[in-house]
């Protein structure tokens, strides 16, 4: 009778230790050029932001971000940025949609323009702006120097962001089970919610966190068309702007710093959504 063989305590180890592959020398040496360069394009200036900033101390710090005027900033601009990210992530989504999904005329032309804010200058983008919906709009529409031009300016730099990250996986899913589904008695509305959905929540989150990220920064689109109003108009990255023209780069720092922790806050939350909705449609 044969017997049952037992395997050694350490052979298990060895199994896992040949199952994993080191680094062949030209990919170390890949991997380590390419977190050099990570670190001096973002590591070190992100580092070197919130060195500055700790100068200031926590008192000098709290006493910066506090301002009122900075505060109105802040307020400002985190509140018409998670707008924005709201409507990409609706208006976004259904512009995907019908560029992947209908024909009409004119479908190439509206593929390539929907690229132009990542194309134009922000600064020509605030100009384009302002000639549409400025005192000289020839839509009779003159929103300049308010919170609308703000909101304005912030959806039409991000627009892009969510359609060209949800478009790929729209074309990549398949018909037949939207097919199966259907023959199976489920409405439009179920096979989306229960079949396509699932697939685009990470495309859509990836996107939403990428225009939060723009929006927040934003600064050249909003110059000359929200006018930079003191307590009204002015967002965080003309705050910083004025901070550092005066030579006070701590609290430009500082502020910086507050919209690190904000864009931070935001993508982890997003992500947190993306999984939990996705454990759902498990």
């Amino acid at each position: 009778m044969a017997a049952v063989g037992i395997a050694a305590p350490g052979s298990s180890r060895k199994r896992r230790a040949r199952g994993r592959r080191s680094l062949s020398a030209g990919s170390g040496l890949a991997l380590g050029a390419t977190m050099i360069w990570f670190s001096l394009l973002v590591l070190i200036p992100l580092a070197a932001v919130l060195i500055s900033a700790a100068d200031l101390g926590v008192g000098g710090f709290w006493d910066v971000v506090t301002q009122p005027q900075t505060l109105a900033a802040l307020r400002l601009t985190v509140v018409e940025s998670l707008g924005v990210t709201v409507l990409n992530i609706v208006m976004g989504t259904a512009l995907a949609w019908v560029l992947v999904r209908d024909r009409f005329w004119g479908k190439r032309l509206v593929d390539v323009v929907i690229d132009v804010p990542f194309a134009l200058p922000t600064i020509v983008a605030g100009l384009v702006l302002l000639s549409l919906y400025g005192p000289s709009s020839p839509l009779g529409l003159n929103i300049a120097n308010t919170r609308i031009a703000v909101f304005l300016a912030l959806a039409f730099v991000t627009l892009p962001f969510v359609v060209r990250t949800v478009q790929p996986v729209l074309e990549s899913l398949e018909r037949d089970v939207e097919e199966a589904a259907a023959s199976l008695g489920a409405s439009r509305l179920m096979t989306f919610r229960r079949v396509i959905l699932p697939s685009l929540v990470p495309a859509i989150v990836a996107g939403a966190a990428l225009a939060f990220a723009r929006a927040i920064s934003e600064y050249g689109s909003l110059v000359l068309l929200s006018g930079n109003l003191q307590y009204r108009t002015e967002v965080a990255s003309v705050r910083i702007y004025g901070f550092n023209q005066d030579g006070n780069r701590a609290s430009a720092s500082a502020i910086a710093a507050i919209l690190l922790v904000v864009a931070l806050l935001v993508i982890v939350a997003l992500d947190v959504i993306q999984r939990r909705l996705a454990r759902r449609g498990d």
